[in-house]
């Protein structure tokens, strides 16, 4: 295998490295520092709605019995056998969502700057959309409905990232819908997927799979959270254009791919039998 090739990639295809597709680094650290702000502050601005968060959760409990989705216990009573299980999830929950999607985006930019740009804007999309559904329908986690029957794993089991709803001023508790630890995880695994060419790169979605169960079984969150943030991801995928894989440049007449360090007349032999 070719040093330069990626696991799984033919040879021939060259990882998308070119300086001159890659965003300027500092423009890049602001911009993503600024959204995180933007993130923080629009959490922060529907804080005080408790209230209006109860009665949209009895609202959002009573619509998903409704439609006869399973109930959010029966996930829950899986991390209920001993201590450690719950433990884990409530770890998983509290330490993987930001550091994982940075990774995500750090190995992008150094090893798929194309595809960097595109994550990037899609996570920009859905986070944009989910900080306006926050303000607009703030919405308390299932941990804090009694009609649920849920216990709060994270206070009962730790760690917990949550005080008090009161006093606790770094975070937005009633922002439940959509869940961006689902919207983000799942946009890591297509992004991941979208980005290799590894016969193993389809493993990348057990990590969303396992963040549904945990956001789930830790009472943090609803099914219809998860179905949201899925929606909105679909619809900034349908609408932000994605990039072709590294080392295939696509021919414009007939979509035909070919390596890209293929020499000159091999190439030409390649197209212009795709326009026979």
């Amino acid at each position: 295998m070719n040093a330069c090739t990626e696991p799984g990639e033919e040879p021939g295809q060259a990882p998308q490295t070119d300086a001159a597709a890659r965003p300027a680094l500092v423009r890049e650290l602001l911009l993503v520092a600024g959204l995180f702000l933007v993130y923080k502050l629009g959490r922060q601005l529907a804080a005080d709605h408790t209230g209006e968060a109860f009665r949209n959760a009895h609202r959002v409990w009573d619509a998903e019995r409704a439609v006869h989705l399973p109930g959010e216990g029966a996930v829950q009573s899986l991390l209920l056998h001993g201590d450690v299980p719950a433990h884990l999830a409530n770890t998983y929950y509290a330490a993987v969502h930001f550091p994982a999607t940075a990774a995500f985006l750090v190995w992008l930019y150094l090893r798929r700057p194309a595809h960097y740009l595109w994550a990037r804007r899609v996570l920009a999309a859905v986070t944009a959309a989910a900080l306006v559904l926050h303000l607009a329908f703030p919405l308390a986690p299932p941990r804090m409905l009694a009609a649920t029957g849920l216990i709060d794993t994270a206070q009962v089991y730790g760690p917990s990232v949550y005080g008090p709803p009161r006093a606790d001023h770094l975070s937005n508790q009633f922002a439940a819908m959509p869940s961006l630890h689902f919207g983000w995880a799942l946009m890591l695994a297509v992004g991941l997927i979208a980005a290799t060419r590894s016969r193993w790169r389809m493993l990348w979605l057990l990590h969303p799979l396992l963040t549904l169960v945990v956001i789930v079984g830790t009472a943090n969150h609803y099914w219809l959270d998860s179905l949201l943030a899925a929606a909105l991801l679909g619809a900034a995928l349908a609408l932000v254009p994605r990039p072709h894989h590294p080392g295939l440049p696509v021919d414009r007449g007939r979509g035909t791919a070919v390596p890209a360090r293929w020499p000159g007349r091999e190439r030409e032999r390649v197209l212009a039998g795709a326009h026979r």
